[in-house]
C-alpha cells in the first residue's frame, strides 16, 4: 500500500466528542456523499489504477498516496459520525436509511489529463467545503478534526495542480 499523503501532524482523537444532531448534520457530507471522502478514496483508486496501466508509476504512487489519506480521513469521519451519535451509513445524512452512496459519483474520465483535471476540482470542492463547515461548526473537538482534515485536502490539492502541469495530452 501506498504512503500516505499526509500533513506531518496527528489526527484529533474522537473518544471525548458527545451527541451532537448540529455538527452531523454539518459533516456528514463529507463522509459519504458524492464529493466526499468515500467517492474521493473510489476516483482516486480508478485513476491511480490507469496511471499504472499507461506506465506512469511514479504518478500512480501519488494518487495511491492521496486515496490512502482519504481513507483515513473516511475512518476518522465515521468513528466521529459515531460519537456524535449516528451510524456511519454510507449516506450523505448518517443515519438516515436513504440516499445511499453510489459509484456513479466516481469520474470515469478517459484520458490522464481529465482525471487530474477532475481530482483537482474535486480537492477545490473539498477545501471549501471543509472550510464552510469550520465556519458553521460550534462544536470545537469536531472542528479541530476539520481543521486537521482541511490541511491534509490543501496538501491534496497543490500536488494535483502540480501533477496537472507536468501532464500532457
Amino acid at each position: 500500500m501506498a504512503r500516505p499523503l499526509i500533513v506531518d501532524k496527528p489526527y484529533p482523537a474522537t473518544d471525548d466528542i458527545c451527541p451532537d444532531c448540529r455538527a452531523l448534520r454539518i459533516i456528514s457530507p463529507a463522509y459519504a456523499s458524492s464529493t466526499g471522502e468515500l467517492n474521493a478514496v473510489l476516483q482516486y483508486n480508478y485513476h491511480a489504477v490507469n496511471f499504472q496501466a499507461k506506465g506512469f508509476e511514479e504518478y500512480a504512487e501519488l494518487i495511491d498516496g492521496i486515496a490512502v489519506a482519504e481513507m483515513m480521513h473516511l475512518k476518522l469521519l465515521g468513528k466521529t459520525v459515531c460519537a456524535l451519535g449516528a451510524l456511519p451509513v454510507y449516506t450523505a445524512c448518517p443515519p438516515a436509511g436513504f440516499n445511499f452512496y453510489s459509484a456513479k459519483f466516481v469520474s470515469y474520465s478517459r484520458t490522464l489529463r481529465n482525471m487530474i483535471e477532475d481530482d483537482v476540482l474535486a480537492e477545490r470542492h473539498a477545501v471549501m467545503s471543509y472550510a464552510r463547515m469550520l465556519d458553521r461548526l460550534r462544536n470545537d473537538k469536531v472542528s479541530e478534526i476539520i481543521s486537521r482534515i482541511l490541511e491534509d485536502e490543501k496538501l491534496h490539492l497543490q500536488a494535483f495542480t502540480q501533477l496537472l502541469d507536468k501532464i500532457s495530452d
